[in-house]
């Protein structure tokens, strides 16, 4: 059996004091509503063979967001394997977008299981600028790695702005 693939973007921006911050997301539906440590995650979603995953990043993006992705250029942050295993395959592009204004697509759910009750959620119930420490400490642990990706070629490319990066202690 094939592993499940998904594709995502990674925004980020420099903040008040030039350091680097990521949207991410917080899943909707009753499983996640009170869950917030590693319960973030990038934007992104499950594509199928045959699909190009940058177009499913784009595509994850405008559905979970409501916007557009940035057109670039976009950093190609690889592809890591989740506890699941699952694929992810990110990338990251600096912009703009105000999290309060995020208008996610939804779907249905029957709950509790089994009691033939259906709600509709919304894919996303929510999203939010996290500087680099606090999201690690926010995103699921299979996507920190990401971060590492992420400050690493913005280090590489001079963009780092003299702050810490969020890398790991040790």
């Amino acid at each position: 059996m094939t592993a499940k693939q998904s594709a995502g973007l990674v925004l980020y921006r420099r903040g008040d004091t030039n350091a680097i911050e990521l949207l991410l997301v917080h899943p909707g539906g009753p499983f996640w509503a009170g869950k917030d440590e590693h319960s973030w995650s990038i934007p992104k979603g499950e594509y199928d063979k045959g699909e190009d995953p940058e177009d499913t990043a784009r595509r994850e993006f405008c559905e979970e967001l409501g916007s557009q992705p940035p057109p670039g250029p976009w950093i190609d942050l690889g592809e890591l394997q989740q506890p699941s295993g699952k694929l992810i395959h990110a990338w990251a592009v600096e912009g703009a977008l105000d999290a309060a204004r995020a208008v996610s697509n939804t779907f249905e759910l029957e709950w509790p299981r089994g009691s033939g009750i259906v709600y509709e959620y919304p894919e996303i119930d929510r999203a939010a600028w996290f500087d680099l420490a606090a999201a690690r400490y926010k995103l699921h642990k299979g996507q920190v790695p990401f971060i590492d990706a992420l400050a690493s070629s913005l280090e590489e490319q001079g963009i780092a702005g003299g702050e810490d990066l969020g890398s790991p202690p040790g």
